[in-house]
């Protein structure tokens, strides 16, 4: 039995494996998955010398915990929450050295939703298409964590930062998506497209990592019956029959059959890994490159 590995005392809500994901494959009906805070994922393979694409682990909500068999440099970033090794107190956004044996405790996260975990040498679980990552709609990639799983580490090559605590962006109290119109706009009443740029919406609590679900004012349709189903892209904002918009996350489907009204920003897609149910939105419309 080897002794890099991590014994999962706690998964939490829900604990994934995530790394830069498998773009490249949506010809074959595979999404591109991986960790929906992208910045915050290379951050703590920053802190521990991890190279950019090892894999981490994305926690939701509520953290939590799990046991290395050897000594290892771990660190906790994302969603701002309480970190503790053994019970003791240690600090979030900085390396943290957790002996062999010692429980490493990632708490709720305090604002936010996903807290990111990366041990030195990376989550080694075997690479499906060339990624580590859990992808919840096609089911690619390890399960979601359970209590008691074991999930092996690879070798720690890199160095750990010599940080305090490393700067990040904080949750969003409001969260404003910068949006490219389109390709279907035409299909909603005039009324409807500013009426999607000009009132607010809110996180819905069916969010996942899927899709970013809005409450908020319907959008009417100018145009009746189906769409042929045709691809999505990251960031798609797509309106199904209830009227109200679903920004596409990291495991959305690869192609869809509703009207996409617009394209959020690239740029913009990390804070809403990170929008609570609730949390105020506005989408601003923007000009095509």
């Amino acid at each position: 039995m080897t002794d890099r590995a991590l014994s999962v005392v706690r998964a939490g809500a829900l604990t994934t494996v995530q790394d830069r994901g498998r773009p490249g494959h949506a010809h074959l009906g595979v999404p591109r998955s991986g960790a929906l805070d992208a910045p915050a994922a290379a951050l703590v393979n920053r802190l521990v010398g991890n190279p950019p694409g090892a894999a981490v682990l994305e926690t939701t909500l509520n953290g939590c915990a799990l046991r290395p068999r050897s000594t290892v440099t771990a660190a906790v970033a994302g969603a701002p929450c309480p970190v503790a090794v053994d019970g003791r107190p240690v600090p979030w956004g900085a390396p943290v050295r957790v002996p062999a044996g010692a429980l490493l405790e990632v708490g709720a996260a305090v604002s936010g939703v996903r807290s990111y975990v990366a041990v030195s040498g990376g989550i080694a679980v075997e690479p499906v298409l060339g990624s580590r990552s859990t992808d919840l709609l096609s089911g690619l990639g390890p399960p979601p964590l359970t209590d008691g799983s074991v999930l092996p580490l690879g070798r720690a090559r890199g160095v750990p930062g010599r940080v305090d605590v490393a700067p990040q962006p904080a949750p969003p109290a409001e969260l404003v998506l910068r949006v490219t119109p389109g390709p279907r706009d035409d299909w909603f009443t005039p009324r409807a497209v500013r009426t999607f740029t000009s009132r607010p919406y809110r996180v819905s609590a069916a969010s996942n990592r899927i899709g970013l679900r809005m409450e908020g004012p319907a959008l009417e349709r100018a145009v009746p019956g189906e769409l042929p189903s045709e691809g999505m892209v990251l960031g798609a904002v797509q309106v199904p029959p209830d009227g109200r918009p679903v920004v596409f996350l990291a495991d959305h489907p690869t192609t869809g059959g509703y009207p996409v009204i617009a394209v959020v920003r690239a740029a913009d897609l990390p804070a809403a890994a990170q929008a609570a149910p609730g949390t105020p939105v506005r989408f601003v419309a923007v000009r095509r490159r």
